[in-house]
């Protein structure tokens, strides 16, 4: 397995979705999108848990389909940003919420073995380290338990990383661990029969300054150290306008996702461990 380390400020991801969590639901159309794509794997899987972990909730889009899936559950939802967890707090009927909890995936403050289903959506990409990361969700999940998750791999906003490289040498788009490595990664850390799948989900733009703005407002624009921060000049910007210009079709501007899918168990007690990580690639 080679899954890169890096160094993502967690003050200033926090600070990122603070501000945009009163504007996230109306951009995040992509990650709704995703969202209810990851849920749909669920109908395929024959499980009835009690307590669920939605690790980064975000505003909360997968905890009303979640109780109602499966209508006994207790569901936990955890971000690493407050005001996102105000906006997940809406969710729920008025005599079932979830229970909030305000902490680092990286960092789980759970009890060994609680969990039977943990459910992330676009989350595990902005972990500093991915390894650790999956060995604390193994840790928390009980034996027979569930890790269903979402991610983006490294051809995500390829047309805009394609395009500052010719400007600067700034990080400006984070890389993104392949999905090979994610699912050996599962497999290091102790999980048994790896699922991994990857889709490319292309969203239009008619500007560039469109395609910013929504990264902006949905706290994506928050990069690795290195990375630039602070306002672009307009001079640069006007560079950047003119590079993304090369990919119009049909006067739109492509922004390409590549999404990757997993899910995994913790062994039961009795059950050997499966060495065997099985793949599929689709483009849409």
């Amino acid at each position: 397995m080679s899954i890169a380390p890096q160094y993502i400020n967690k003050q200033k991801i926090r600070r990122a979705f603070d501000r945009a969590a009163e504007s996230y639901d109306d951009a995040a159309v992509l990650q709704k999108e995703v969202c209810r794509r990851l849920l749909e794997k669920l109908d395929y899987i024959n499980l009835s848990p009690q307590l669920i972990l939605d690790a980064g909730v975000g505003t909360g889009e997968a905890i009303a389909p979640l109780m109602k899936r499966y209508k006994k559950s207790r569901v936990i939802a955890l971000d690493l940003s407050e005001r996102m967890l105000a906006k997940a707090l809406r969710h729920g009927g008025l005599l079932r919420k979830p229970e909030l909890v305000c902490a680092d995936v990286e960092q789980l403050p759970f009890r060994e073995s609680s969990f039977e289903l943990i459910f992330s959506s676009l989350t595990l990409q902005w972990c500093n380290d991915l390894p650790a990361t999956m060995q604390g969700l193994l840790r928390v999940l009980k034996p027979g338990g569930l890790l269903v998750f979402t991610s983006f791999g490294p051809d995500t906003l390829r047309e805009l990383r394609s395009c500052w490289n010719q400007i600067d040498d700034a990080v400006h788009v984070n890389q993104f661990t392949d999905m090979h490595d994610v699912g050996d990664g599962l497999l290091q850390a102790g999980f048994a029969d790896p699922v991994m799948e990857a889709e490319t989900i292309t969203v239009n733009y008619e500007s560039v300054d469109r395609l910013m703005a929504d990264l902006r407002a949905i706290g994506a624009n928050a990069t690795a150290e290195g990375g630039r921060t602070g306002l672009t000049a307009p001079s640069v910007l006007s560079k950047l306008r003119q590079a993304y210009e090369v990919y119009r079709l049909e006067n739109r501007l492509p922004a390409s996702y590549e999404v990757v899918y997993g899910h995994a168990w913790k062994p039961a007690a009795s059950q050997p461990q499966k060495h065997e990580l099985r793949v599929n690639i689709t483009d849409l």
